[in-house]
């Protein structure tokens, strides 16, 4: 048990619920960490002499005269290069089989960087990922949701977005994540020999749904030490956001609090901007990276938690099935990246946004010649033509499984054009038809 010189130990809890514990206690900070009947637990509300706490694993089996030891301090981390390669749970201790890690010790869940310590973001993070390079460009310092439907394969394209991305250190926080999915990550970036530059925080269905609420602090203290101190560039992976806002329902619930939009707590909002706002571009070059992953209840973008973190977030990137290739794309309609103008065209090749928006207009030809199809209307050969090129535009730069660089992006879009349009029909600047155009 973690021990420290004048710790508070009460004994007279005044009220118990499945997730929290009441009592009278002075001098306590909020969100410090306690020991109640020997199980972890986190100060989360304090009015006046009474402190709320919620105890991870629960509260079944404690008496109303346990031993509540007030540690003194928020939760911690130790941080240092030590963490490269391991997994630990939502308290920091390793789950991987290895040793305690040395390092600094320092407290997670402080405030997001000053303003006047920003710098604009402006340094491409390509993903490898062709669907999300060519048309919605990530930037440094950017923050981003992954809209997915649960049966969707999200887990397999973070982790795909791990060991492609051009950064210098991944994290990995994984909230709610079942034995196969932990296993799978850590199969993956086992055999892919990435270990090296990926740090993962891990809680599992098999640990209390509440300590998810620690993983995204734990992940993103160590991305700041990393793009802090040793000026890295650090991409953070989150998944599930959904199953993070669930927790602190829970929480919420629990204390009996009124709850707000689709049973979500009113401090929603604040809660996740808390994480995303994490998300930042240093002068000195090391720079946060935040991509996460939102799970979506039958496709309904109008939840209370994929409707909030729009309102944060620079963008999204939408998954979701074409049944006429019969992959997972990223939906270039409902996806965005509000920073990629930042980028494309300037650190990538200079036909980047036109070859982009031509292949999104072609693309929005196309369903409406789909539309005109399922209502039995004739379809004309531009038509044919636009619906051959949706299909084959899916199959070859949209679909998550594409791991191509930006260069090879366009030239195979290029191609696309060329196959199936006349030059006139692309609408492209004539000095790029010209010059990237192949001739037959």
């Amino acid at each position: 048990m973690e021990t420290q010189a004048f710790q508070k130990v009460y004994t007279k809890i005044t009220n118990l619920t499945k997730a929290t514990v009441t009592l009278t206690a002075t001098d306590v900070g909020n969100e410090e960490m306690a020991l109640v009947h020997g199980r972890m637990a986190q100060v989360v509300k304090i009015m006046k002499d009474e402190v709320i706490l919620q105890v991870f694993e629960g509260t079944e089996g404690i008496p109303t005269n346990a031993e509540v030891v007030f540690l003194g301090r928020p939760p911690q981390i130790k941080v240092g290069e030590q963490l490269a390669g391991r997994f630990f749970n939502a308290f920091g201790d390793p789950i991987d089989g290895g040793p305690d890690v040395d390092g600094k010790v320092i407290d997670t869940g402080g405030p997001s960087v000053n303003p006047v310590r920003r710098k604009q973001p402006s340094d491409l993070i390509a993903t490898g990922i062709a669907g999300i390079d060519l048309n919605n460009s990530l930037v440094t310092g950017q923050k981003i949701p992954f809209f997915a439907d649960p049966d969707q394969p999200y887990n397999q394209v973070m982790a795909n977005v791990a060991l492609r991305a051009e950064a210098d250190k991944i994290i990995l926080g994984g909230m709610g994540l079942s034995n196969d999915d932990y296993l799978y990550f850590k199969n993956v970036f086992d055999n892919a020999g990435a270990l090296d530059r990926i740090v993962s925080f891990v809680n599992t269905t098999d640990d209390a749904p509440v300590e998810r609420l620690l993983i995204p602090d734990m992940a993103l203290s160590a991305a700041e030490y990393f793009a802090e101190e040793k000026q890295e560039k650090v991409l953070v992976l989150l998944t599930d956001m959904t199953l993070f806002a669930d927790a602190l329902s829970i929480v919420s619930n629990r204390m009996d609090q009124i709850p707000s939009k689709d049973s979500m707590p009113g401090s929603l909002y604040s809660d996740l901007a808390r994480i995303y706002e994490k998300a930042v571009q240093f002068p000195h070059g090391g720079s946060i990276t935040i991509i996460a992953v939102t799970t979506l209840n039958g496709g309904d973008i109008t939840h209370a938690i994929p409707d909030n973190t729009g309102y944060i977030t620079e963008g999204q990137l939408f998954l979701r099935m074409d049944s006429d290739v019969g992959k997972v794309i990223v939906d270039p309609f409902r996806s965005l990246s509000r920073l990629k103008q930042l980028v494309i065209g300037k650190q990538t090749r200079e036909d980047h946004p036109q070859v982009m928006n031509a292949a999104i207009r072609l693309y929005a030809d196309a369903a409406n010649a789909k539309t005109k199809q399922d209502n039995g209307f004739d379809l004309s050969d531009y038509d044919e033509r636009t619906l051959k090129f949706a299909k084959e535009y899916s199959e070859q730069i949209l679909a998550i499984d594409i791991n191509i660089d930006t260069e090879k992006m366009l030239d195979t879009t290029w191609d696309l054009f060329q196959d199936n349009f006349k030059r006139e029909e692309v609408v492209v600047r004539q000095e790029f038809v010209d010059k990237y155009w192949k001739e037959n």
